[in-house]
């Protein structure tokens, strides 16, 4: 007798289809992504953000006012008023540079959180922050260093360029000019290639633990034939945010200088003063200080969705989701990551079309012929053999005969009806 597994409930619905899905649902789950752990997303990577950025400007800005304001009790122009100014401008780069070395590293950490988070969202699975944090944990270093090597390679592109220009500025004004115009256009399409390219990185270092040579190469070979649709999640995303942050901005802006003027009229506020206009401007930045933490999350998301997507097209990242939600679902324990199974795995590219052949029995001129079964060569264990293997016993009769060949202009039902499968079906749709 067979005995037939316990009844279990149907899957909880991830944030994703387990099922290659398409350029709206990766845009439009990227936002919704925030509701499914709120603890994590809004509660942890939100105020991180907004922490790092509060202390890098209040700190830079009070470096600047407690350096550059030795300057009021020195003369202009004389040595130790150069040497004060030299001194002040280099020590509030200094601590402007420090400080944002690590607000970008509290950013990364961020997005590394992100995208474990989203991982575990994608079947149905809303981790604690501890949870999360074993998951990054083994590849922060990593993420961090990619982080910082990115700022590097952007620092010395831009500082050759700016000195290309300034030497041909120097020696050739208009060709000086003109120069610089066109390094500026030639640097839009060369990032936005390489952001593209580059966009899954930092999954494939938290939900492969790949180094960073091999999350490189993983990423260009996942975007290859994703390479528009991730372009356009790119620029989607960071236009909204660009638009909402003007939005946001404008009107505080206008509003901090209705205050700052109502304050200070004569442009030389009091010192009593000072304080309410600080606390305007800070006000005015606030909005879009929150509107830039949002983005970074939702950034993140989607570059996990699309990454999830390539696999899923590409490697059949759904069959091992589901396989793991089904298994997790019936109570099993000590599961094998999915997102470590088929890493590299390239499926077979499926024909959907066969070529074309000479209309037979029942067939249209220039219809697309239905392929016929393989028959067995005999019965096998646990499977129904073939109709044609199948003898007919002793003392018994004769199959009949075929049935006669339909009327003209009716086509015979095909033995066998064919259907695409799906998985192939929705992975390259």
């Amino acid at each position: 007798m067979t005995a037939y597994p316990a009844w279990t409930p149907a899957a909880r619905p991830g944030i994703v289809p387990l099922h290659a899905y398409g350029f709206g649902t990766i845009l439009g789950r990227s936002f919704t992504a925030l509701r499914q752990n709120p603890r994590v997303l809004l509660g942890f990577a939100l105020v991180v953000q907004a922490a790092a950025y509060l202390v890098l400007t209040a700190t830079v800005a009070g470096t600047a006012i407690a350096s550059f304001s030795r300057l009021d009790t020195l003369r202009s122009g004389s040595e130790d008023y150069l040497a004060v100014l030299t001194g002040s401008v280099v020590i509030t780069i200094g601590v402007a540079l420090l400080l944002g070395l690590g607000a970008q590293v509290l950013s990364t950490i961020v997005q590394g959180v992100v995208v474990a988070d989203v991982a575990h969202a994608v079947v149905a699975e809303r981790p604690t922050l501890g949870l999360v944090w074993r998951r990054v944990r083994p590849s922060a270093w990593r993420l961090i260093g990619y982080s910082l090597m990115v700022l590097v390679a952007v620092g010395i592109v831009m500082t050759v360029a700016a000195v290309i220009v300034v030497l041909l500025v120097a020696a050739v004004l208009p060709l000086g000019i003109l120069a610089g115009f066109f390094l500026f256009l030639g640097a839009i399409p060369l990032y936005l290639w390489l952001a593209t390219k580059l966009y899954l990185v930092p999954s494939v270092l938290i939900l492969e633990r790949a180094g960073i040579g091999t999350a490189i190469a993983r990423s260009w070979r996942l975007t290859r034939r994703r390479f528009w649709p991730t372009l356009g999640v790119i620029v989607v995303i960071s236009m909204a945010f660009q638009v909402v942050a003007q939005v946001i901005s404008i009107p505080l802006t206008l509003i901090a200088a209705g205050v700052s003027a109502a304050i200070a009229p004569t442009g030389s506020p009091e010192p009593d003063k000072i304080v309410q206009l600080v606390l305007v401007q800070v006000g005015a930045q606030a909005g879009v200080l929150l509107v830039q933490c949002i983005a970074l999350i939702v950034q993140s998301t989607s570059a996990v969705l699309v990454y999830v997507d390539a696999r899923m097209r590409h490697e059949g990242l759904d069959h091992d989701l589901q396989a793991y939600v089904e298994a997790r679902d019936a109570g099993q324990t000590d599961l094998i990551d999915p997102y470590r199974v088929g890493v590299g795995r390239m499926l077979p590219e499926p024909a959907f079309w066969p070529a074309p052949v000479a209309p037979g029995y029942g067939a249209a001129p220039g219809a697309w012929p239905v392929p016929a079964p393989t028959p067995l060569a005999g019965p096998t264990t646990g499977s129904w053999p073939a109709p044609a293997a199948m003898a007919p016993a002793a003392g018994t009769a004769a199959p009949p005969p075929p049935a006669a060949p339909p009327p003209p202009g009716m086509t015979a039902p095909s033995a066998v009806p064919t259907w695409p499968a799906p998985d192939a079906a929705s992975r390259d749709a």
